[in-house]
């Protein structure tokens, strides 16, 4: 199929306007990973009761199974679902050509999926910077060279949401492992925003600030003793600012039916960014207080670096944020 005049921007109407390639998602194919729990089960139930046709994926099968079992008892449809890890590209590639196979291509891609683990660098071990990168940055990279490809072929336009986090747009204490990856799925998403364009593919980059998900009860907070009343409080007060993972995906809908670029879930979120953005210096002095009051909670209730974490146990302890 060959490009329309709107995409070979012809006009100077073209570099100002873009049509919404999915307004909406009844009878459109939708693959979400991290299906299982958090903001990815919520979109999946979502999406499906707009009228989605889901292919669903999350590292857990039985809670996996559990989400299939209750789209279809609401009358959903789910086409196709399949337990693995994103941050391995052979399963991926292995699960996109399944899904080539049996249900054709996707008209949305929601790379939803993630870890999270918070600590200062001398109390991170390098299992935490790796395992936050692959799953985070390499899975949802995984997903879009494995299935966005046959939607450029296809010349049918479509939409690709990647969630980053209020960490992906601030510079929030604690957080430059798990930055690095936020951070670089925002930069891989800017990008494919202006060179999917032309092939009447949306990008929307979702950036949520606190979500009640499992990662509000899980996060591994690296060289704390969460068990600390002092280190509760704080987890607490973070968990009753959060918002539902229904509202959260009842925004990412939304921002896939207007084709918004920057999605999110709370007004805090969006206040942030823009002062950062306006008022750089006292933007940088709020940081530096936070920073303090993190390392005034870490002198109080930490516990030595020989204390934390094995490095092996990245992989299991680090809290989900899907």
């Amino acid at each position: 199929m060959g490009l329309d005049p709107l995409r070979t921007l012809t006009t100077i109407r073209d570099l100002f306007w873009v049509p919404t390639p999915v307004p909406s998602l009844r009878g459109r194919t939708v693959l979400i990973t991290g299906a299982a729990s958090g903001i990815g089960r919520a979109t999946a139930v979502a999406a499906a009761r707009d009228g989605a046709q889901l292919v669903l994926t999350d590292l857990h099968a039985d809670p996996l199974n559990a989400v299939v079992a209750d789209i279809a008892g609401d009358g959903g449809s789910v086409v196709y679902h399949a337990a693995g890890d994103v941050s391995d590209y052979d399963w991926v590639a292995s699960f996109a050509r399944a899904v080539d196979a049996e249900v054709g291509v996707m008209d949305v891609v929601m790379n939803v999926a993630g870890i999270s683990a918070w600590g200062t660098v001398e109390h991170l071990k390098h299992s935490h910077w790796r395992k936050l990168v692959d799953v985070n940055l390499m899975g949802p990279i995984h997903i879009i060279e494995s299935f966005v490809p046959q939607m450029v072929r296809r010349g049918a336009g479509g939409h690709v949401v990647n969630v980053s986090s209020a960490a992906g747009l601030l510079a929030l204490p604690w957080h430059a492992a798990y930055s690095a990856s936020k951070f670089g799925i925002r930069g891989v998403s800017e990008v494919l925003r202006y060179d999917l364009r032309r092939h009447g593919i949306g990008v929307s980059l979702v950036c949520p600030g606190g979500v009640a998900t499992p990662l509000v009860g899980t996060v591994e907070i690296v060289g704390l003793d969460r068990d600390d009343p002092r280190v509760a409080k704080q987890v607490d007060s973070f968990g009753k600012i959060a918002v539902t993972p229904e509202k959260a995906a009842n925004a990412i809908i939304r921002g896939v039916a207007k084709n918004k670029f920057m999605v999110y879930t709370s007004f805090d979120v969006r206040f942030g960014y823009w002062w950062a953005r306006k008022f750089a210096f006292p933007y940088e002095v709020a940081m530096r207080i936070a920073n303090n009051r993190f390392d005034q909670l870490s002198r109080i209730a930490g516990r030595g670096a020989s204390d934390g974490a094995p490095e092996g146990a990245a992989s299991t302890r680090m809290g989900r944020t899907d």
